[in-house]
């Protein structure tokens, strides 16, 4: 009983040790916090992990550049007045549907078009993008880490779709193609934070802190309404209550009246989102069309939405999808094929034309697009073609290799990967 309870005692002195060497002082707050990481540390996080998740998540929103500018300029504008101004702030907007924003360490920041069209002007953009801002400046990514190392529980990562996956099977596979990302669990006090202090930012960058207000009040009406089941992954992370609504008028009490609304330069800036909005429900129709397995309906709408705007990649990556899971291989080709004209700065696209070009067994166009998905994006999928590519033209130790690599992602993937390199061995 002693040595248990010295054995115990030992390991509860060496948790407080290293929990009061892991404290920090909160950059907004002035707060001590527990914080494993060094600030080194989570710049380089942010860096290696916001090129994963904007792949994984559509990628960047390219028909209108413009508006990538224009929320760029907003975010920097409170960046500047941030109690971190010093951080390497970057903005984007992903091309994804699903409204939702988020931070990864070091200032690293994204909202999606899906996002924007809820939002009626600037100051409700600066309350998204200062709440946001305050993630990133208060370190909150850091405290989470931390705490979840603590309790054993590891990081937070966004897994990759790991099931079997045929040539033909593209359209269940959908966007899960990528390797795995950071995703930071934030807790109802980090929001609250993020509230206070993202209005003050609003507020010392002359922008109208009852946009939060409006803001909050937008998010709880929806959350009441039928839009709701579209919106879970922003309520998950950013849960709306009447609390925070609450919260927001007594904040702004507390700040500067008569900033700046700007609702005209915000509807401008989204303009071609909403010109281009029944272009963007043909194709989320379509996605549902997919889920209900009604796929000549899907493909009906992706088609719409290609006729509605035909500068946008993602309906021709769809419409090859639907295309490879009919086995139409050559006309899923051409589709990809316009995909990567219009968007060559996106994973998926290039992933998709050679794993139909191999299905075609044209190797040496499949060996180059396959290589190139790489570039932007590791996954486990493109390894696991690549050997199958590799072993076709008989190279197998380069096929051993990617199979490998493949093999080390496990799940079904990995699995398969696993056998090919078995099969391989055997051979030999």
């Amino acid at each position: 009983m002693i040595s248990r309870t010295l054995r115990f005692n030992t390991v509860a002195t060496a948790l407080v040790a290293s929990l009061l060497a892991g404290c920090a002082v909160n950059p907004v707050t002035g707060k001590q916090e527990l914080s494993l990481m060094s600030q080194g540390q989570e710049l380089a996080l942010g860096e290696q992990q916001y090129p994963i998740n904007q792949q994984q998540q559509g990628g960047q929103y390219n028909i209108d550049p413009a508006l990538q500018s224009y929320v760029n300029r907003v975010g920097q504008k409170l960046a500047k007045v941030s109690d971190q101004p010093q951080l390497p702030y970057e903005f984007v907007v992903l091309n994804n549907s699903v409204p939702n924003a988020w931070a990864l360490p070091g200032g690293k920041i994204a909202v999606n078009r899906g996002l924007l069209v809820l939002l009626e002007d600037e100051a409700e953009l600066a309350a998204v993008l200062g709440h946001e801002i305050v993630h990133a400046a208060a370190r909150h990514s850091a405290a989470a880490m931390s705490q979840q190392q603590v309790l054993g529980a590891g990081l937070a990562v966004l897994g990759a779709a790991t099931r079997e996956t045929a040539y033909g099977d593209l359209v269940t596979l959908g966007g899960q193609l990528g390797g795995s990302a950071y995703i930071a669990r934030y807790g109802r006090s980090n929001e609250l934070e993020s509230d206070q202090y993202g209005m003050k930012y609003m507020a010392a960058a002359g922008y109208d802190s009852q946009g939060a207000v409006r803001l909050q009040r937008k998010f709880v009406e929806l959350s009441k309404g039928r839009q709701a089941g579209g919106l879970q992954a922003l309520f998950a992370s950013h849960p709306p209550s009447q609390s925070r609504v609450d919260a927001n008028i007594q904040h702004a009490k507390q700040l500067p009246k008569g900033g700046t609304s700007n609702r005209a330069a915000y509807q401008k800036a989204i303009a071609q989102l909403k010109r281009d909005a029944d272009a963007y429900k043909s194709y989320d129709d379509a996605m549902a069309a997919i889920n209900d397995k009604q796929y000549d309906r899907a493909l009906s709408l992706v088609r719409q939405a290609q006729k509605q705007q035909p500068r946008e990649a993602t309906f021709y990556a769809l419409e090859g999808d639907l295309l490879a899971h009919k086995k139409q291989y050559k006309s899923a080709h051409s589709a990809y094929d316009r995909a990567v004209q219009k968007n060559p700065s996106l994973f998926s696209n290039w992933l998709k034309r050679g794993m139909v070009s191999a299905q075609l067994k044209d190797y040496t166009a499949a060996e180059r697009d396959l290589n190139r998905s790489l570039r932007y994006l590791e996954t486990p999928h493109a390894h696991y073609y690549l050997g199958q590519v590799y072993e076709k033209q008989g190279n197998t130790r380069n096929a051993y290799s990617h199979y490998q690599t493949a093999a080390s992602a496990g799940g079904d993937i990995g699995s398969k990967a696993q056998a090919r390199m078995q099969a391989i061995g055997n051979q030999g």
